[in-house]
């Protein structure tokens, strides 16, 4: 296919021919110059810089899936590989004492492993990638949480380096992007292996006619994922200064974006480093340029889905262009009929799309005050976050401050992207609700030499300087909920505790209180404790299994009031009869379901009120006016009783 490109191009002005084979760097060039129009933050050096920082984890995962679907395969699992490679690395480093080289040449095998295990299931096992990889990333994400028990474990010091810069301004995640996409396009164009990717992915049959030994250039194929993922694992490790189990959730999806997008084919035989490249900085760019434009988070989820399924029609309207009768049109003078003006009319579509997306959901009412403040929430998808949100909007508009708020996704190294993002916009001060204190030191600490003041709210940050944290205590409301429940059940009886997302600062505090408040109670036994992900339906699914192997369960704490509901409707009549059910957060669902007496209890942290004062606080700190450096918003007992106060 690469040949027949190449012949019908033949005669091409230089211009027409380099935007007919690259088209997604045309879609990138738009991008850049409707995003420099558009924000005059944008086009500088350090700005660019971050664009860079930001792009090279998912390049370099990118790079690996590339040989996958070169072959016609897909590799779901390397998001996951990376995680367990960074937590391999940090863990034999630093719990075990191995010295750093021998942890780094673990990682790096630990993600070779991973790889050779896909490939043997795809090529001998004879499963679809799909499944072999999706079982890989079960598996892989399961070992990260079993060896870090769940909690981040720091990198060393030698090896966070990576996530520095030389000279203070070069990254070093660049550098690293860099190489690895330069090793990716030798291994495709100048080796054996490369060639046969190329040739599987163009036809299996005709290449296992040809002579090659199919079966072992997969697994060698997935092995070289696995390689590129355990590098990303180590560079996002090194960008956080630490190993997070749950890191790089859901990077495999950018990966395979970012590889179709530059125009690889789903079906494989077609794909090239560059492109690959160009894809992960069109996404990157794209994340960049919304935050900038105060683009609502909700939004900058639509507009990043559009583009990607986008480029997934490009890859459709190409190889139907490539199977129509002519399509190839050797020897013709413009080179522009056939499957290359499909080609060139489908991105033209993508970078249409992107560049009107960014026009279309533009914040158009900021106030255009002299003060702006950023905000980093470590997730919308929780209604305690959305209330705190609510809040700091309200103050926002009274105060008639442009507030920006954005959704990490409960991804640490996302909201390290956002507070470096706000850093470049000149934000007057940021507000950040850590994904994890630790993580979040570094690019907080860019804020710190920026001469932003940086507001904590509900989480602390470590390693880096607060103006102040404004925030409940997590640990008190552990022991406060232990107590409740205990009183409740008069001192006895069996009980079940639901846990938040392992890893996450919110459940360990409040798993941490509620155990050494529940220790007062020696006739309570305590016969179960699970995770669900602090979501209502796994809190849901999670109980109704429980009850299962414990029916005589009398108790119920759960770390938030979405898994409390979820416990309530397993639990059916018997949750506030004969189950005491105790949650966290005093959401409105959660107060309701305490007035209608099926949750007994909930400890409430009133995000709103900590929205609001989070938002005073920066304001305070932004003018230079002296702030306490920690505001403790109240952690109340919702009860029936005193329900009216909290509604």
């Amino acid at each position: 296919m690469a040949t027949d490109t190449l012949r019908s191009g033949a005669g091409v002005p230089a211009l027409r021919r380099l935007l007919l084979d690259n088209g997604a760097l045309s879609a990138l060039v738009a991008l850049l110059v409707a995003m420099s129009l558009l924000s005059g933050d944008f086009l500088t050096t350090q700005n660019l810089l971050n664009v860079g920082v930001q792009a090279a984890v998912t390049a370099i995962l990118a790079f690996g899936v590339t040989f996958v679907i070169v072959s016609a395969g897909i590799d779901l699992s390397v998001g996951s590989v990376a995680a367990l490679s960074a937590t391999v690395l940090a863990w034999t480093a630093t719990r075990q004492g191995l010295p750093v080289w021998v942890a780094v040449v673990l990682a790096v095998g630990t993600g070779i492993a991973c790889g050779l295990v896909s490939g043997a299931l795809v090529a001998y096992g004879k499963l679809p990638p799909f499944i072999a990889t999706l079982a890989m990333l079960s598996v892989g994400r399961g070992l990260s949480l079993v060896i870090s028990q769940g909690s981040p474990i720091a990198f060393p010091d030698s090896v966070s380096r990576i996530g520095d810069t030389i000279g203070g301004r070069l990254p070093v995640p660049v550098l690293v992007m860099v190489a690895m996409g330069l090793l990716t396009a030798l291994i495709l164009s100048r080796t054996y292996l490369g060639r046969s990717m190329y040739a599987i992915g163009g036809n299996e049959e005709a290449a296992r006619l040809s002579g090659l030994r199919v079966k072992r250039q997969k697994i060698a194929i997935y092995a070289l994922s696995g390689l590129f993922a355990a590098v990303a694992g180590i560079v996002l490790a090194s960008r956080l200064v630490s190993a997070q189990p749950q890191a790089a959730q859901g990077y495999e999806l950018d990966a395979i974006a970012a590889v179709v997008i530059g125009g690889a084919s789903l079906s494989g035989g077609v794909g090239k480093a560059s492109g690959t490249l160009i894809g992960a900085l069109i996404l990157a760019v794209l994340r960049n340029g919304l935050n900038l434009l105060s683009v609502s988070a909700f939004w900058q989820q639509v507009v990043i889905g559009v583009v990607i399924a986008l480029a997934v029609l490009l890859d459709t309207v190409r190889r139907r262009a490539g199977a129509a009768p002519g399509a190839a049109g050797a020897g013709s003078g413009g080179g522009f009929g056939g499957r290359g003006g499909a080609a060139k009319a489908a991105v033209a579509a993508v970078s249409v799309a992107a560049v009107l997306g960014a026009l279309s959901f533009v914040h158009t009412d900021s106030s255009g005050t002299s003060t702006k403040v950023g905000m980093s929430l470590s997730t919308l998808n929780n209604p305690f976050f959305v209330q705190m949100k609510a809040g700091a909007e309200t103050e926002a508009k009274a105060a008639g401050i442009d507030l920006t708020v954005t959704d990490a996704q409960n991804d640490a190294s996302q909201q390290a992207n956002q507070i470096q993002n706000f850093t470049g916009a000149g934000m007057k001060s940021i507000i950040v609700n850590p994904v994890d204190s630790d993580a979040v030191g570094p690019s907080v600490r860019a804020a710190n030499k920026a001469d932003i003041p940086v507001v904590a709210a509900d989480r602390g940050v470590n390693k880096a300087t607060a103006a102040t944290l404004v925030a409940s205590d997590n640990v008190a409301g552990g022991r406060l909920a232990a107590r409740t429940l205990a009183d409740k059940l008069g001192g006895k009886g069996r009980i079940a505790v639901l846990q938040g997302t392992a890893g996450t600062s919110a459940s360990r505090e409040r798993g941490q209180g509620f155990a050494e408040g529940i220790k007062a109670y020696p006739g309570i036994t305590v016969v179960a404790r699970q995770p669900a992900d602090f979501d209502r339906t796994k809190g849901l699914d999670v109980m109704t299994n429980l009850l299962q192997s414990h029916p005589d369960v009398s108790g119920v704490f759960a770390e938030n009031d979405e898994m409390a509901l979820g416990a309530v409707k397993a639990l059916g009549a018997r949750a506030g009869s004969s189950v005491a059910v105790v949650g966290f957060d005093g959401t409105p669902d959660g107060l309701k379901a305490v007035g209608a007496g099926t949750l007994y209890a909930s400890v409430a942290q009133q995000p709103a009120e900590l929205g609001r004062i989070a938002v005073r606080k920066a304001v305070e700190a932004a003018k230079g006016d002296k702030v306490e450096s920690t505001v403790k918003v109240p952690v109340k007992v919702v009860l029936r009783e005193n329900l009216a106060q909290f509604s």
